[in-house]
């Protein structure tokens, strides 16, 4: 089982590619990067269980700006999008800064979706939140077809367009792993269409229902979660259910508390392995 990290890269905490170098440094096997280009102000979707929602949010920097700085200052460390709303973003564009990203990186990029959870923010950006499902499944078969064929055509009901020419196409074949976020009812469905990888936040019931996913596949399917605590109790569980990555969130803050956290999160992973 890998061991990875997760990252809001805000502008007043630790520089994405500093982050990255100290990451890889570490030994971790992955970087993953959450996305969200605004918060509305007049938001009325509620956050998770009903908390006040962290400033975090809304002091990202941009998504592939920094996946780019991470690829850049790295030479081995696996770096994601953990994960990239598609349902915000123009496919053929965000096809183009996938392939882009993962050839300079050599072929280090995981790529992880999601439709959103926060029903103002995918209305600022055109998208109806009773079909962003739909829209999430057609952008990612789309930016499928313009990785894998020199001259790419789809035709759907939310996304349409003949014949496109773009250009790098991915380092890795056919295309960087597809990640699909989430843990709603319907989440398998969306993995079993068109994921490589299940990718929820870590919760009691991921375990059980990765293996309902498993035995409904009818080819390789990944597990990872997003999330997981610092403990090896919780680690160990997830390594006997088969999960080939485990992520866990380090802080939004200056070096310090980031290396304070990176430390107990590799002290959890030491004595798993009874280190």
């Amino acid at each position: 089982m890998d061991f990875g990290v997760g990252h809001f890269a805000t502008h007043d905490a630790m520089e994405p590619g500093a982050l990255a170098v100290l990451v890889e440094e570490a030994g971790q096997e992955s970087l993953f990067f959450a996305e969200h280009t605004h918060i509305p102000a007049a938001r009325t979707t509620p956050y998770g269980d009903g908390r006040e929602l962290p400033r975090k949010y809304w002091h990202t920097h941009d998504l592939f700006v920094t996946l780019t700085a991470a690829a850049v200052a790295t030479s081995r460390l696996r770096i994601g999008s953990g994960v990239c709303l598609v349902t915000q973003r123009d496919p053929i564009i965000t096809a183009k800064q996938v392939a882009s990203i993962d050839v300079l990186s050599g072929g280090r990029l995981e790529f992880g979706v999601g439709a959103g959870w926060n029903r103002e923010e995918m209305e600022n950006h055109g998208t109806d939140p009773r079909t962003r499902m739909a829209l999430l499944r057609e952008r990612v078969e789309a930016m499928k077809q313009i990785w894998t064929q020199d001259e790419a055509t789809y035709h759907g009901q939310h996304v349409d367009f003949d014949r496109i020419w773009s250009w790098p196409k991915p380092a890795q074949r056919p295309h960087p792993p597809v990640l699909v976020g989430g843990s709603g009812p319907t989440v398998h469905e969306r993995v079993l269409a068109f994921g490589d990888a299940w990718f929820p936040n870590h919760a009691p019931s991921v375990i059980e229902r990765a293996r309902d996913l498993r035995a409904r596949a009818d080819r390789p399917i990944d597990l990872m979660v997003m999330g997981a605590p610092a403990d090896p109790r919780v680690l160990e569980q997830y390594e006997q259910a088969g999960f080939r990555r485990v992520v866990h969130w380090l802080p939004s803050h200056p070096r310090g508390p980031v290396e304070r956290a990176l430390e107990q999160w590799e002290s959890a992973i030491a004595d798993l392995h009874g280190e």
